[in-house]
This record gives structure tokens, C-alpha cells and sequence, in this order.
């Protein structure tokens, strides 16, 4: 009686574990876009890159940024130059490549290396700049000001980025131009 007892409850057990683990019907799968970068060119700001990447890829969910391999594809090409910090308006796509250049006069300047970084990757993820703006705002880019250390997009921006890369948008008619910070 004992072992016909025990036997019910594992049978009954099982049959709990593989109800609970199975696919509800009808879930829907939530799919990323993933985008390459590579940082071979960006110079003393390859840290500044990577804090950069990590504020979009713990922010956002339809769309990650990932360390390109050699010979892989970059969609996200970052180099380090003496200029204004500027990117090409996305949004990129797989297929695609768009560039960063991390300018070093906005860094003489006094301004955050990681906001910098997480902003015009914001370029590249399609967010154009949002001047005169908040230090609330990521995208008010150096209208912020050099005080400014906010690195992480505000909920509208967020909400942009995941509408861009939800496999349903239209890319921008201004998709590709060139964004250039004034400081």
C-alpha cells in the first residue's frame, strides 16, 4: 500500500513539473536584434565604449550590442578622433553599418566619457538629439551640460529604441545622416 502511495505522488510529481515547464499557447518569444560593434579604433575611450554598450544592453531588450569577432560583420564602427563627438542617425540594422566617432574635445572639455559613448551609440540606435534639453535627457547630448553625468536613456528614449528594433518600424527618412555635437 505504502509503495502504490509513493508511486501515485511521483507519477503526480511529474506530471506537475512538465505541465508547469511546458510553452504556454500562444506566448510570444521575445527576440533581440543583434548589433555588432567594434572598438579596435577607439583609442583610450575603448572603456568608455564598453560602459557605453552595457547602459543600452541592461536598458533596452529588443536589441543588443555585442563585441564584434575578427572577420565578423560590424554594424557599429567606433573610432576616436580630435573633433566633436558625432554619429550616423540610425537605426542600423544587421545588414547595416553606421559610424561613431568618439571626438576628444568634448572629453578636454570636462564632459562624461560614458555619456558620451551612450549617447551617440543612441545615434546609432536611431535617437536623434533632443537640444536644448534636460540632464534627465541622454540625448540632450552636451546641452546638459559638462556637470552632466546621467548615462542612461530616459523612459521615452527607451521606448523609441524599442520601438525602432521591434521588427514592425520604418526606418527614418533621416536614418544615415551624420549627427555632430556643438560644444
Amino acid at each position: 500500500m505504502l509503495r502504490r502511495t509513493f508511486a501515485a505522488v511521483l507519477t503526480g510529481a511529474a506530471l506537475s513539473i512538465s505541465v508547469l515547464s511546458a510553452p504556454t499557447a500562444g506566448a510570444a518569444e521575445i527576440m533581440a536584434t543583434t548589433l555588432t560593434y567594434d572598438d579596435s579604433q577607439a583609442a583610450e575611450f575603448k572603456d568608455a565604449v564598453a560602459a557605453g554598450v552595457n547602459v543600452w544592453n541592461t536598458n533596452v531588450t529588443n536589441v543588443r550590442l555585442v563585441k564584434a569577432t575578427p572577420g565578423q560583420r560590424v554594424n557599429i564602427r567606433i573610432i576616436a578622433d580630435n573633433g566633436w563627438p558625432r554619429a550616423t542617425l540610425g537605426p542600423v540594422r544587421p545588414s547595416g553599418t553606421v559610424t561613431v566617432w568618439y571626438g576628444r574635445q568634448a572629453v578636454q572639455q570636462g564632459y562624461n566619457k560614458t555619456r558620451i559613448a551612450s549617447h551617440e551609440l543612441g545615434h546609432s540606435l536611431g535617437l536623434p538629439d533632443v537640444k536644448p534639453g534636460p540632464c534627465s535627457s541622454l540625448m540632450s547630448g552636451s546641452t546638459g551640460g559638462v556637470s552632466c553625468a546621467s548615462v542612461n536613456p530616459n523612459a521615452q528614449e527607451k521606448a523609441r529604441v524599442q520601438q525602432l528594433y521591434a521588427g514592425t518600424a520604418v526606418q527614418s527618412a533621416d536614418a544615415g545622416k551624420v549627427l555632430a555635437e556643438v560644444g
